[in-house]
């Protein structure tokens, strides 16, 4: 065996691949915590965004419905756990569903135009997205679910076909209808800004 050979095996047998170079850069993330790098949030309570969501249907019921759009957008609870996320998610998704077609456009132009407009139209989008996402994924069966042998030999899960998913897409219709007069107000650049957002909602 000639030395070049030698040479070539020892160097494919070294493990130099699996060496991890960024613990070795004093400039890398892997050195410090990237978390230092947003601000923190200030904890959020469930109690916390259940009155908001009291005072959200309260401007409701009292027929500002723009008002309450506004509330709900602007007390957005970025500092809130998954739990306190989903209730004030469901609170926004009852004052958009409560709003009528025809006072859409009017009033996104109303809020866009205000000052900070253009960011609690982002935070709308951000909600309109979150809320697409929970209805897709309630469609769908989940582990456990029951399902009811049928003499065809096929299981069918739930009465009718369909039946369960009826309030879903009733949702998702309304949360595409404002997304498409999101964007006819604030633009495209409403969706880029929401999906690079480090904040979530």
């Amino acid at each position: 065996m000639s030395i070049i050979q030698q040479v070539s095996n020892a160097t494919l047998n070294d493990n130099w691949r699996t060496i991890n170079i960024d613990a070795l850069d004093p400039e890398s993330s892997s050195n410090f915590d990237t978390s230092t790098l947003h601000p923190a949030f200030a904890p959020v309570s469930d109690s916390e965004a259940r009155n908001i969501g009291q005072q959200v249907r309260q401007l409701l019921r009292g027929g500002d419905a723009e008002g309450a759009l506004r509330g709900a957008l602007e007390s957005a609870p970025y500092g809130g756990d998954v739990a306190v996320k989903e209730i004030h998610l469901q609170t926004v998704t009852e004052v958009l569903q409560s709003i009528k077609a025809s006072e859409m456009t009017p009033m996104l132009q109303r809020i866009f135009q205000s000052e900070g407009g253009s960011e609690a139209l982002d935070v709308l989008m951000k909600y309109l997205y979150k809320g697409m996402a929970a209805s897709s994924t309630s469609k769908t069966p989940t582990r456990g679910s029951t399902l009811t042998p049928q003499s065809t030999g096929f299981s069918q899960m739930g009465g009718r076909p369909g039946a369960g998913n009826e309030s879903s897409g009733a949702a998702m219709s309304v949360l595409l209808s404002w997304h498409e007069k999101v964007v006819e107000v604030a633009g495209l650049g409403s969706v880029g800004r929401c999906m690079t957002d480090w904040r979530k909602v």
